[in-house]
Parts: C-alpha cells; sequence; structure tokens
C-alpha cells in the first residue's frame, strides 16, 4: 500500500545542519518535512542543495533564530499562509502553511517561553491562544490537516520527560503551557505519536548539557496532530534517533508519522503536488531507533 510519510525536525541552524539534513533525507525519504529553527534569513535558505536532494520548498526566515520551512518530495508546495492571524505586529518567523501531497500542513515553532514568569512566557501563552484559535478554523473546513512542529510542551510528567524536578520551573512544563496544549487536543486533533504508543516513555530532544544524550535524558516537545479525517489513515509513527547520535547534531531527532494514502486526498489532490511513492513493505516503529527499554534517569 502506498503511504504518506510526514515528519518534523528543529534543526537548530539550517546551514550548520545541512550535512545531516540531506543524510537524513536521502536515508529516510519523507514525503513532507516541516523544518523549525532554521536561524536564517531567507536568502541564505539552502533552496538549491534541498532541490538537488529532491525536494520542493517554502520557507520563512529570520536572521539568528526562529525560521520555519516545509519541503516537499517531488512536488512544490502550495504555500496557503504565512504567519498566524490575530497580531499584526508579531514579526517572529513562527508559522508557515502549505499543501502537499493533498493535505494541508501547518509547520509551527512554538515560543519556548523562559525564563518565566515574564514577557517572554506572556508571548508564549497568547502565541497559543491564537494557535488554538486558528487550529479551529481548520478543523472546520473538514480538510485532512496536519499541525507539526516544535510545540516547546512537555504534556505530561510521567511519559515525556526523563525527570520532572530538573524542569519544575521551566516554561516547558508549566501548568499554564499543558493547559493550551490540552485545550488544542479537546477541539479533535491526535496526537499521533503518543496515540501509536500510549504507555511508552519517547523523546524528541536532549539538551547538550550534563550528557543528556549519551544518558538517554530526554523531553518529548517534537509533536504532530492529525485532524479527524487523518487520524484513521495513522499507520506508525517514531523518532529517528540516529540523528541524534551525529556529530554536531541539532539537540532535537526528526519525528515521523506515516499514513496510509486516502480515496479522497488522492482524488482531490490540487496541481503541482504529486501522489507519494509506495513504499518497501518493513515496519517501523518508535522502537526502532530507541533504547530496548525505557529508563528512568536521574538528572
Amino acid at each position: 500500500m502506498s503511504t504518506l510519510r510526514i515528519a518534523t525536525f528543529n534543526v537548530n541552524g539550517i546551514r550548520r545542519r545541512l550535512p545531516h539534513l540531506l543524510q537524513w533525507l536521502a536515508r529516510e525519504r519523507p514525503d513532507i518535512v516541516c523544518l523549525q529553527e532554521l536561524k536564517a534569513t531567507d536568502d541564505a535558505f539552502p533552496a538549491d542543495e534541498i532541490a538537488a536532494a529532491g525536494y520542493g520548498a517554502r520557507w520563512h526566515g529570520q536572521r539568528s533564530w526562529n525560521g520555519v520551512a516545509i519541503l516537499a518530495r517531488d512536488a512544490e508546495p502550495l504555500e496557503t499562509r504565512r504567519g498566524l492571524p490575530g497580531d499584526p505586529d508579531d514579526s517572529h518567523s513562527r508559522y508557515l502553511e502549505a499543501v502537499a501531497h493533498g493535505v494541508i500542513v501547518g509547520c509551527l515553532y512554538l515560543p519556548n517561553g523562559n525564563p518565566q514568569p515574564g514577557p517572554k512566557f506572556d508571548y508564549k501563552l497568547r502565541w497559543f491562544e491564537r494557535l488554538i484559535d486558528y487550529a479551529a478554523t481548520l478543523l472546520a473546513t473538514g480538510h485532512p490537516v496536519v499541525l507539526a512542529g516544535d510545540y516547546n510542551v512537555v504534556p505530561t510528567d510521567e511519559l515525556d520527560i526523563y525527570d520532572p524536578r530538573s524542569w519544575k520551573r521551566d516554561a516547558l512544563l508549566q501548568p499554564e503551557s499543558r493547559e493550551c496544549w490540552r485545550r488544542l487536543l479537546a477541539q479533535g486533533w491526535t496526537d499521533a505519536l503518543r496515540a501509536q504508543y500510549p504507555t511508552q516513555r519517547i523523546y524528541t530532544f536532549w539538551d547538550y548539557f550534563r550528557q543528556h544524550w549519551e544518558r538517554d535524558a530526554g523531553l518529548r516537545i517534537d509533536h504532530l496532530l492529525l485532524s479527524p479525517s487523518l487520524a484513521p489513515r495513522l499507520k506508525a509513527a517514531g523518532v529517528d534517533r540516529w540523528v541524534r547520535g551525529l556529530e554536531g547534531a541539532s539537540d532535537h531527532a526528526p519525528t515521523w508519522v506515516e499514513l496510509a494514502e486516502g480515496a479522497a486526498a488522492a482524488a482531490d489532490k490540487p496541481a503541482g503536488t504529486s501522489k507519494p511513492r509506495a513504499r518497501r513493505a518493513t515496519k517501523r516503529t518508535a522502537e526502532a531507533d530507541a533504547p530496548r527499554r525505557a529508563r528512568k534517569l536521574e538528572a
């Protein structure tokens, strides 16, 4: 059966991580990719190198920080929105939306919010409120939608962080951040990775301090949310941990979902997009790149 693989990857600097990105694209061949933290202006985006790898791209850059992009294999994404509505004075490059392979894809980089309390945390919550409002309008269209990116929210203490005690004052774990996350899911979105692995401890981010990668002391903050029409098509999900193990890697690992191609999506595919290729009949799971046993690690 043909499938559609959609991934999100916070590259933490597109120019510095470009060799890693190209290596991952060649090995895993995702159909759609959402990138965050480009940390590059629009002019500095490596469009030629990405095109040579077989991907069309749309990007929304910003000097030194932020920046998001959407890539599509063997297709050109059709941009539908740049920036969230609700604040005309917000100049941060944090949201980009496009249609690719019959799916509306929203790529987002939610504000970190640290230190909290303070203006950065207030901005995080305001941005989250705008996302919640706009996500409701996307659901109302009835179209297949994926909201993918770095949400900078750890959903639970039990399964999404190695040890919450070291992070109890961090903006990623605050009750206000988690309440916004719950309200977003309550609209009808499916947290794809957690739906696939409801009881497994899974991480997508390991910071550079105190050997957190070597100790598997991670957090799950990169998420892919599926609209109701896409949730039944979920076949697999996982984290490509091998990318985090590369020398000079981003502190995030690519996170992905695999969807069965729907008949409606194939019939309604907009011009300029192409049908994903059939994949080999191999099963990928979150455990494929994870330790065989989940470990509770001290900070």
